[in-house]
C-alpha cells in the first residue's frame, strides 16, 4: 500500500472551533452535546414563542457581505475581525451569517412584508458563524434563537421581548440569571454623549488598547464595551450616557423600567452596557449566568429603530434579541437541571432464525404504522447479548420469536423493568399491544 493510500485512510478530524451534537449521552464537560437536550430546548422555544404570537422565519446561511457591513456596522468587531467571507464563482463577496437580525431585516425589506400588516413578530433558530478563538461557550459555528418585533416603538414592545426570553429561561428551570439594562439613546443623545466621552478619553488616549484607539474616532461608545482590563479601568469614571439623553429617550427608558418592575422581573441598570452591534438605539439588555465563566452572557438584545431604513426599507421601528442555545444548555447542565427522559423503544423484537425475521419485520412495520416506537434486532447475535443491549438502551418490552413460537402461534411479551411476561397470540399481537397501550 502506498503512502498516499495510507493517508487516504486516515480519519479526517472536525475543523477547529466546531463540534458534533450526538444521539448518545456523553459524560462530564461534553454532556451538553446530547441531541436530546437540544430537541427539548428547541421544543420549549417553539411552545413559548407561540404563546407570544411570534412566527418563524428562515433565512439563508450566507448573504451578500455588504448586508452585514451596512447592517451590523463596518467598524464592529464582527465585520472587521470575525466574519467568514468568500468570493463565489461569480466574483461576488459572500459571508456566512454571523448574526440573525440583518438577514431577517433584509428579507422583511425585500419581500415587502410591511405591506401585509402593520406589525410583524418573527423568530428564527439556526447556526451562525464567526471566526473567533475557540473557548468555553464560544465556537466558530454556534446556534441562536432570536426574535424580532417590527412596527411598534413603545416600551411595552421592548418589555414583551424581555418577558418572553425571561419566561423561556424560567420554564427551562434556569436559576440565578441577572438582567442588565441600559439605554444608548437616539442619534441626538449619542451625538452629545460622543463629544463628552471623547473629551474624557482624550487625556488617556495613549493608554488605551489598540482596538480602543481605533474606535476613538470611529465609534467611541464601543470603548465602553472593551474587554481589555486597562480600558475598563479607564472608562470606570467616564461620564454616563444617562446625563445626555433627550427627553423622549428618558421617558422611554423610564417606561421600560416601570413595566419590568410591574412584571416583577429583576434588573440592574448598567450605564456602560452598549452591546457590540452598531444598529442599537434606546433599550439594550443582557442576561448573564455566572456558570459560564468569562463568556457569561446567555442572551442579549435591544431596539434598532433605524436599521430597516438603513437597509433600504421603510422607516419602521424594531426591537429584538438572540440567545445562544449552546449557552442555555451549558447553563442548565452546570446547574444540574434535569432534562426529560429521552424517548425509548416501547417494543423490541428479537427473531431467532430466518423464518422469524420475516415474521418480526412484518410485526415491526405494523407497530410503527400504529405510532408505537418499535425496533428489532438485525445483527443475529446471541440472545443474551441482544437482551443486554436492549436493557442498556432502556427498551420497555421485548418479544422473542423463534420457530417454536411460530408453530405454537404464541409469543411472550416481557416487561424489561420487572421481568414479568404475558402470553399473546401471535396472530393478534398488534391488537393485543394496542389494547395494552390504551388500558
Amino acid at each position: 500500500m502506498t503512502d498516499s493510500e495510507n493517508l487516504a485512510r486516515e480519519p479526517i478530524p472536525i475543523p477547529k472551533g466546531l463540534y458534533d451534537i450526538l444521539p448518545v449521552e456523553q459524560e462530564g464537560a461534553l454532556s451538553w452535546r446530547n441531541v436530546h437536550y437540544w430537541q427539548y430546548v428547541e421544543e420549549m422555544i417553539r411552545k413559548t414563542v407561540a404563546h407570544y404570537g411570534y412566527r418563524e422565519i428562515r433565512t439563508p446561511m450566507f448573504e451578500r457581505t455588504e448586508l452585514f457591513a451596512r447592517g451590523v456596522g463596518e467598524a464592529s468587531d464582527i465585520v472587521t475581525k470575525e466574519m467568514y467571507t468568500f468570493i463565489d464563482k461569480g466574483g461576488r463577496s459572500m459571508t456566512l451569517r454571523p448574526e440573525g437580525t440583518a438577514p431577517v431585516m433584509r428579507s422583511f425589506v425585500e419581500k415587502r412584508l410591511d405591506t401585509l400588516a402593520p406589525v410583524h413578530k418573527l423568530f428564527y433558530m439556526g447556526p451562525m458563524f464567526r471566526y473567533e478563538r475557540p473557548q468555553a461557550g464560544r465556537y466558530r459555528q454556534f446556534h441562536h434563537f432570536g426574535a424580532e418585533a417590527i412596527g411598534v416603538r413603545s416600551a411595552e414592545q421592548d418589555v414583551e421581548l424581555i418577558d418572553m426570553i425571561y419566561t423561556l429561561y424560567s420554564r427551562l428551570g434556569i436559576k440565578g440569571l441577572s438582567l442588565y439594562l441600559n439605554t444608548v439613546g437616539d442619534v441626538e443623545s449619542r451625538k452629545n454623549y460622543r463629544n463628552a466621552l471623547q473629551s474624557y478619553l482624550r487625556p488617556h488616549l495613549s493608554d488605551l488598547s489598540a482596538d480602543s484607539k481605533k474606535r476613538f474616532e470611529e465609534n467611541p461608545l464601543r470603548i465602553l464595551d472593551s474587554k481589555d482590563r486597562n480600558d475598563r479601568a479607564i472608562v470606570a469614571e467616564a461620564p454616563s450616557i444617562h446625563d445626555y439623553l433627550t427627553e423622549r429617550c428618558m421617558e422611554h427608558f423610564s417606561s421600560v423600567r416601570s413595566y419590568l418592575e410591574r412584571l416583577k422581573i429583576p434588573f440592574h441598570i448598567e450605564p456602560k452596557l452598549v452591546r457590540g452591534l452598531d444598529y442599537y438605539t434606546d433599550t439594550v439588555f443582557e442576561f448573564v449566568a455566572g456558570e459560564l465563566g468569562a463568556q457569561d452572557t446567555v442572551g442579549a438584545g435591544g431596539r434598532f429603530d433605524s436599521l430597516i431604513r438603513d437597509l433600504g426599507g421603510p422607516n419602521l421601528p424594531g426591537v429584538g434579541f438572540a440567545t445562544g442555545i449552546e449557552r442555555v444548555i451549558q447553563t442548565m447542565v452546570a446547574q444540574g437541571i434535569p432534562f426529560p427522559a429521552r424517548p425509548v423503544v416501547d417494543f423490541f423484537l428479537i427473531p431467532l432464525g430466518e423464518r422469524a425475521r420475516g415474521v418480526c419485520f412484518e410485526i415491526l412495520c405494523s407497530l410503527r404504522r400504529e405510532g408505537i416506537p418499535s425496533d428489532m434486532d438485525l445483527t443475529g447475535k446471541k440472545l443474551k447479548v441482544v437482551m443486554k443491549h436492549a436493557d442498556r438502551a432502556g427498551v420497555k418490552h421485548v418479544v422473542v420469536v423463534g420457530d417454536n413460537e411460530i408453530e405454537a402461534g404464541k409469543v411472550e411479551v416481557q416487561e424489561m423493568a420487572t421481568g414479568k411476561k404475558r402470553a399473546v397470540d401471535l396472530a393478534d399481537i398488534i391488537q393485543s399491544i394496542l389494547k395494552g397501550k390504551n388500558d
